[in-house]
């Protein structure tokens, strides 16, 4: 342990070992999907941080770890970005360095029980108000949150139900934090074992307690997944396969009709030949077509990511505009400043326009949906307005054709899970090259994967639920609980901290002799 010590004296060293420790989550989620490793992968990084010197030293290795972190769940931008990915991680691994610095003060020495005790919560929360800010749309929004690796986990879905996300996170969390008190202080351990208790008795209580969706219903719904198509004029002939494709669909009695994110690269307004193509095959399947159209517009200036839906007479009416963006991919933040970044990378070359509102659409059948486009699934929010407002089915669109032999379709594909058992809703998520997947509305997977080399239209009978999950009807309570933590936890270092002063403040001066006093013999 020792010789450790000494080898990890030198900055550099210790740098590259915290990068390292904070890159170890990575492989709890999709495509590896080693969930179980979330429970410890975040051990080495604690016990990095706890050994710090100083405190100064600690938030340095939270900087490190997050930096590590950001790279890793993100290294599939790396085509797109080229080095404006660690310039971005360096950046968004600040937020890491407090919660470098809180790992020392609670467990760094030998923390005595209490303090071990209030690790298990500080830091969990901690570790949740760094997940809250980076979800900011701006910072480029909750991509890589720690509790979406239990993506396919049944007991954790229930519990994503109650809290969503972020209780996973939560918990995540406070089970490494206390493996790492277990391995490494021997005074703190029952503590430890005590939070490992708490957590199984806590997924337990959900499993028990939290409501299951009311299934009512079964519709059917078809995923048009065309495939990669290039070439200059691949839009036409993108186009040309998902029309052949949805005929395919004819006779199989579908109640809506999904295709992917930007899979009709033209403004149906300008289009109108391509507006009567999709509604012969919405007469020819018996029903709506909902599409996606990333064009500029022919009612007002700019581009729109749109989805649109189709009906035997054309266009309904009902329309969604794609609401949060993708930083560097759909604009440019601060373009005057950062504008440069066309150069290096495949950046947006002009930003697209925001959406105003969500929007609930009426489909045929009595069926209501309610779309969202490409990473806008990964916003806890966004699923969770829609069904207080009356989706009965979650869709999203999304195309992750650039990241096509990477991780990212997986990793896309799996967030669908965690806003469909959220919330309590079946959630379809289409995709143009795949990965496409549905899910019921307790999170579980239903039918097949549509995998990167499928090129298919399926069709899949999907429940239809309602009712309101606790998610649903409190929202983020786990956030407000990680904040009074840490609100509490502020208040007491504060207390502490002028006890310490005030005993710092009072003299050490030997008392006063009376004038008969003898110096070597007092009162004599």
């Amino acid at each position: 342990m020792r010789t450790v010590e000494r080898w990890l004296t030198s900055p550099w060293r210790r740098s590259c070992v915290g990068a390292l420790a904070g890159a170890l989550p990575v492989l709890a989620f999709p495509a590896p999907s080693l969930w179980w490793f979330a429970y410890v992968a975040l051990v080495p990084w604690l016990l990095l941080a706890r050994s710090a010197r100083t405190g100064r030293r600690a938030a340095y290795d939270g900087w490190c770890g997050g930096f590590g972190f950001m790279v890793a769940v993100h290294h599939w931008l790396l085509p797109s970005l080229h080095v404006f990915i660690f310039l971005i991680a360096g950046l968004l691994s600040v937020f890491w360095a407090p919660w470098g610095w809180l790992t020392r003060r609670l467990l760094g020495g030998v923390p005595s029980p209490g303090r071990a005790a209030a690790a298990v919560l500080v830091l969990p929360s901690g570790w949740l108000m760094v997940e809250l800010v980076r979800s900011w749309q701006g910072l480029g929004g909750p991509w890589g949150m720690l509790g979406a690796t239990q993506w396919q986990v049944t007991p954790a879905l229930r519990l994503a139900s109650v809290g969503g996300v972020w209780l996973l996170s939560f918990l995540v969390v406070a089970v490494n934090v206390a493996v790492a008190v277990l391995v490494s202080v021997r005074e703190a351990r029952m503590p430890a074992v005590a939070s490992l208790v708490a957590t199984a008795a806590a997924t337990s209580a959900a499993w028990v307690w939290s409501p299951r969706p009311d299934v009512d219903g079964h519709v059917r719904i078809a995923v048009v997944q065309p495939g990669v198509v290039d070439g200059s004029d691949s839009g036409d002939r993108r186009f040309d396969r998902e029309e052949q494709l949805t005929r395919q669909l004819a006779g199989q009695h579908p109640d809506l009709i999904v295709w992917g994110e930007s899979s009709v690269g033209f403004d149906l307004g300008d289009r109108p030949d391509l507006a009567r193509r999709i509604a012969a095959l919405s007469r020819g399947t018996g029903a709506d077509i909902l599409v996606n159209v990333d064009a500029r517009r022919s009612d007002r200036p700019g581009i729109y990511k749109s989805s649109l839906l189709v009906g035997a007479d054309g266009p309904t009416g009902e329309r969604y505009d794609k609401m949060r963006l993708v930083p560097f991919g759909e604009y440019i933040p601060a373009r005057s400043l950062l504008g440069w970044a066309t150069s290096v990378g495949k950046a947006a070359g002009e930003d697209r326009r925001r959406g105003t509102e969500q929007v609930v659409m009426n489909v045929g059948h009595g069926l209501r949906v309610g779309p969202m486009v490409c990473f806008e699934t990964a916003f806890p929010d966004m699923s969770r307005h829609l069904a207080r407002d009356g989706a009965e089915v979650l869709i999203g669109q999304s195309s992750t054709s650039s990241f096509q032999h990477s991780w990212a379709p997986e990793q896309h594909a799996s967030l669908g899970a965690l806003r469909a058992a959220e919330t309590g809703r079946t959630m379809i998520h289409a995709t143009l090259t795949g990965v496409s997947a549905v899910y019921g509305p307790d999170g579980a997977r239903l039918g097949p994967w549509l995998g990167t080399d499928a090129s298919e239209a399926r069709v899949y009978e999907v429940p239809v639920a309602h009712g309101v999950t606790p998610f649903v009807r409190f929202g983020d309570w786990a956030v407000d609980g990680a904040l009074l933590v840490l609100a509490g936890f502020c208040l007491g270092e504060g207390a502490r901290t002028v006890r310490l002063r005030r005993g710092a403040a009072e003299p050490l001066v030997p008392p006063a002799r009376r004038v008969r006093e003898s110096p070597v013999r007092p009162g004599r």
